[in-house]
């Protein structure tokens, strides 16, 4: 092996450690169709749902169910979702949901974790033993659900939110973060006359930009996928989020959102047709944010869980 190759592979290669032996061709082999049926395995499914949502009635009658094999291609479910009624209602509610409790949940963890991770706060040991004893003992349904009847939530967007805002968990990754932020930029920013909420905004923050956005992430997808609290505390139909009209649109079967159902009995629309692309509508965002994401998660929450 000539010198410039070993050169070109050390340059690509990571660093091995010197008690590690070289991987073998048949490890290689194995880890790599190993690699192959994970991916198949989650973009099987996926795939199948997609291409069932884009089939045109007669090719779901004909398969007998879920579509594998695409043949033709209609995007008439997507319209008739999307024009109007229900589930363009839930679609709003979702994201408005999404966006105002990603909002408010930062907020509180955000200031909740720079109080917690000064030492010399006030009442700093005492309130951190109480959150965490939260995340092993909590009150129960039945307590919960008449604490937000009693606050007068129910049937009410902030029933949707308030329940479920703060996780102790992002809380902690968050402290941890700040706390291995160096206290020299903090206490030079004290000498030169900055106030706690300024130090906050201008100095720890920027420099928590990753763990910021992974845990922004979690709440979001968090709020996005949350059926639970609508399903209890609401009980307007007009309400409901995207995942609950989802739910009740796989659990009644053959019927279609409101709205929908003349065009399925009348053979214009298939049930599961309909079904597989409210799925897909309720995927997209996800999947669409979790790449932006991605390069902030090693450095986000393995950094924030390690530090302090």
């Amino acid at each position: 092996m000539s010198l410039n190759t070993t050169l070109i592979r050390s340059l690509k290669a990571p660093p091995r450690p010197v008690w590690e032996e070289p991987p073998s061709r048949a490890g290689l082999t194995a880890k790599g169709g190993l690699l192959l049926l994970c991916c198949l395995g989650v973009l099987g499914p996926l795939w199948i749902v997609v291409v069932t949502s884009l089939s045109p009635k007669p090719v779901i009658d004909q398969v007998g169910g879920l579509v594998v094999i695409p043949r033709g291609i209609t995007f008439v479910n997507y319209t008739e979702l999307l024009g109007g009624g229900q589930v363009s209602r839930a679609i709003m509610v979702s994201v408005g949901v999404t966006f105002f409790g990603t909002l408010f949940s930062m907020a509180v963890s955000v200031l909740g974790a720079y109080g917690l991770s000064r030492p010399g706060s006030l009442g700093h040991r005492y309130l951190l033993m109480t959150i965490m004893a939260t995340m092993f003992f909590g009150a129960g349904l039945i307590p919960t659900y008449l604490l937000v009847q009693a606050l007068g939530l129910t049937d009410t967007y902030l029933s949707l939110i308030l329940p479920s805002a703060v996780s102790v968990f992002n809380i902690l990754v968050l402290r941890a973060f700040f706390m291995g932020i160096s206290p020299e930029l903090t206490e030079s920013a004290r000498i030169d006359g900055a106030g706690e909420l300024r130090i906050l905004l201008t100095i720890v923050m920027p420099l928590s930009r990753a763990v910021i956005a992974v845990i922004s992430l979690f709440y979001a997808v968090g709020y996005w996928s949350a059926w639970f609290n609508a399903s209890i505390y609401l009980t307007d139909q007009e309400m409901l989020p995207l995942q609950n009209v989802l739910i009740q649109l796989v659990q009644k079967g053959t019927e279609a959102p409101t709205g929908l159902q003349q065009a399925v009995h009348t053979g214009e629309l298939s049930s599961l047709g309909l079904q597989m692309a409210v799925m897909v509508l309720a995927l997209v965002p996800v999947a669409v944010a979790s790449p932006f994401v991605q390069r902030h998660f090693k450095k986000g929450t393995l950094t924030g869980a390690i530090k302090g």
